[in-house]
């Protein structure tokens, strides 16, 4: 199954992530594009980010971060 443009978008919010904290945390505004404002709930409704305007990743969502950051990082030329 390819990828769906919601699954990009979820993606591009999940690489925006430091995953060398926990401390560290997004904040979407209200002001932000809609498809990234609809990406993060979508994130928020699937247990991988702790508030629906983004907050922090959960267990989950550090472990899906870190596997969409890692193919980000074998896909993006040196």
């Amino acid at each position: 199954m390819p990828y769906t443009q919601d699954i990009v978008e979820e993606l591009n919010i999940l690489v925006r992530y430091n995953l060398s904290t926990t401390q560290e945390g997004i904040k979407v505004h209200k002001t932000a594009a809609p498809e990234i404002i609809a990406a993060t709930r979508r994130l928020f409704d699937k247990g991988l980010i702790t508030l629906e305007d983004g907050g922090y990743l959960t267990d989950l969502g550090h472990e899906a971060a870190e596997q969409a950051q890692t193919v980000l990082n074998l896909l993006t030329p040196s």
